[in-house]
């Protein structure tokens, strides 16, 4: 007596989306015992797309699965492909398993085909081969492009790249060219299991640099921008360079602090992200070279859990020119986040930080996802990754949450509440 021939069978699956699709096919291949392999099904503009990798234990069987198929799915207006697989190339293709899976997220206001094209012609020539590609963004009305429209697209990657330091490198000549943002990160368990995140204030989760609005305020406002800038390029140490400025505030009227922190403007993106955070549990900090004052205005603004920033002196009504205590600096910022991770018992992989200037590099490089926001070029240069062109509501798409997500849970929570 001949050994039954099992036989394993692709089987792909094209039109317009409606109900029943799966279930007719499952059906067929139910009622000849066959196993599921694979599946995997993707729907763009209401047309589906449907691949099934069938293990038919008779392959005898085969040529009649087909022809139920086929049957079952003609009524339907659907196109069916049908492909026999080697079980030498179906045993190679299950050896892949368990390689490296890297994830690219392009992230613009809108994406457009050379954006895809540069992007994904980089991956080749590192070796890597796309698995999966998912827009993130919601959907974009044609007549309605507004400035703050998001657009992303996920891109996972298998493989291990040929130069991995030259890959960085073409992303980011790419991002500068196309005007865009093009992160690159290791798939593993801890990119969507992050807990904590945490950020500088100035220049990230508001707009403006708060001392040199306070310098405006005390006349000496072009004077101070100019050091600060040079301090957050790098080009200046952060503690010698914020006690010059900190001499300039000296006999700065205390209800100065009142009026600035009332002007202050939140960054795109900022109360979306927090709201989000919240919601899915996340603890969340801000460590700050700037002042406690404006870092707690921001925090009852935000609901954020923890505040770390210098205490500026004031006696008598006025300012002094000095801070009370020690100056949050780069390696400060550094060891509060790893005291805050502790204490909540988080590992630092689990972190996200995310800042703009030099004294934010420290802890942007102890993170398990450091993330330059709008940044000097010598951040964005040595941060892993970087967000320019997009609020910071885009880090969510670097967590690998869509849109979609988030309306739903804010759903929800609507419902819930």
């Amino acid at each position: 007596m001949e050994a039954t021939v099992r036989e394993i069978l692709l089987i792909n699956v094209a039109g317009e989306d409606k109900p029943g699709i799966t279930s007719a096919v499952s059906r067929v291949l139910d009622e000849h015992g066959a196993d599921i392999l694979d599946i995997g099904q993707a729907v763009i503009h209401d047309n589906l797309n449907l691949g099934i990798l069938v293990m038919i234990p008779d392959g005898q069987q085969s040529a009649l699965v087909q022809k139920e198929i086929l049957f079952s799915l003609h009524a339907m207006d659907m196109r069916v492909r049908f492909q026999p697989i080697s079980e030498s190339s179906y045993e190679h293709w299950v050896e892949q398993q368990g390689k490296p899976r890297h994830i690219v997220t392009l992230l613009a206001r809108r994406v457009a085909a050379h954006h895809i094209a540069r992007v994904t012609a980089v991956t080749v020539e590192q070796g890597l081969n796309i698995d999966k590609i998912t827009r993130l963004s919601g959907r974009v009305p044609l007549e309605r492009i507004e400035a703050n429209t998001k657009a992303c697209v996920e891109f996972s990657l298998r493989g291990i790249p040929v130069d991995l330091t030259a890959l960085r490198a073409s992303l980011l000549e790419l991002s500068a060219e196309l005007d865009i943002d093009v992160a690159y990160q290791e798939d593993n368990i801890y990119r969507r299991n992050r807990r904590l995140v945490v950020f500088d204030m100035d220049s990230t989760l508001i707009e403006a640099e708060v001392i040199d609005e306070l310098a405006k305020e005390a006349g000496v406002g072009d004077e101070v921008a100019a050091i600060t800038d040079a301090a957050m390029r790098g080009e200046l140490d952060f503690k010698a360079s914020f006690a010059e400025r900190m001499k300039l505030l000296r006999g700065l009227d205390e209800s100065v602090l009142a009026v600035v922190a009332a002007r202050l403007k939140l960054t795109e993106g900022a109360e979306n992200l927090m709201s989000t955070l919240r919601m899915l549990g996340y603890r969340t900090a801000i460590l700050s070279g700037g002042f406690d004052y404006f870092a707690r205005h921001i925090q009852k603004q935000l609901g954020i859990d923890y505040i770390y920033a210098n205490h500026l002196e004031v006696v008598d009504g006025q300012v002094t020119g000095r801070v009370c205590g020690e100056v949050v600096d780069g390696q400060r910022k550094a060891q509060l986040l790893r005291e805050i991770a502790a204490n909540e018992n988080i590992s630092l992989e689990q972190v996200i930080a995310v800042g703009d200037g030099a004294n934010d590099l420290p802890m942007l490089s102890i993170a398990g996802l450091g993330i330059a926001f709008r940044a000097k070029p010598l951040v964005k240069a040595t941060a892993k990754q970087s967000i320019s062109k997009l609020g910071l509501d885009g880090i969510l798409y670097l967590m690998g949450l869509s849109d979609r997500d988030t309306l739903l849970w804010q759903h929800e929570q609507l419902l819930s509440g």
